[in-house]
């Protein structure tokens, strides 16, 4: 087993180290502006209401979607990461950084905007702090994006 510290249970059928729960729950927090798209596509009559309820600014919105974009495409590339391995390993790096420009990104709006209007941008501020931290200090999680974590 090339002395790994992990146990066979935690490797999935193709001898990959599984991915963590929390790991999908950080990429739907990143791909949040996407999530609501397909909500907004899917209620035809409410889509451009629930639209202009969560980003009355419409730059806001297509800021959203692009630094959702490398979270959507980890997700699609899950599947493919045995295939390949050179562009799933560099996956943990863009979402590091996606996760900073986003927190940089926040940083600036609360900088230019009243934050008593609402407390759900200093919330998903919050939860995106956390996600950050969690992908850079999870040992495991780091280790999911190793090639040589693998069973042969």
């Amino acid at each position: 087993m090339n002395g790994l510290k992990y146990l066979p249970d935690e490797y999935d059928g193709k001898g990959q180290l599984r991915l963590p729960f929390l790991f999908w729950l950080i990429l739907l927090l990143l791909a949040r502006t996407w999530l609501l798209l397909v909500m907004a596509g899917a209620s035809r009559q409410q889509g451009s209401d629930l639209l202009a309820l969560f980003y009355p600014d419409r730059q806001a919105f297509w800021i959203g979607l692009v630094s959702g974009a490398p979270a959507l495409f980890d997700m699609l590339l899950t599947g493919y990461r045995a295939r390949w391995p050179r562009i799933w390993q560099y996956g943990h790096s863009v979402l590091v950084l996606s996760l900073l420009v986003n927190l940089l990104w926040q940083g600036v709006q609360f900088a230019q905007s009243d934050l008593l209007r609402s407390p759900l941008p200093l919330l998903l501020a919050g939860f995106d702090l956390l996600a950050l931290l969690w992908l850079q200090f999870n040992t495991r999680l780091r280790d999911c994006f190793l090639p040589e974590y693998q069973l042969e």
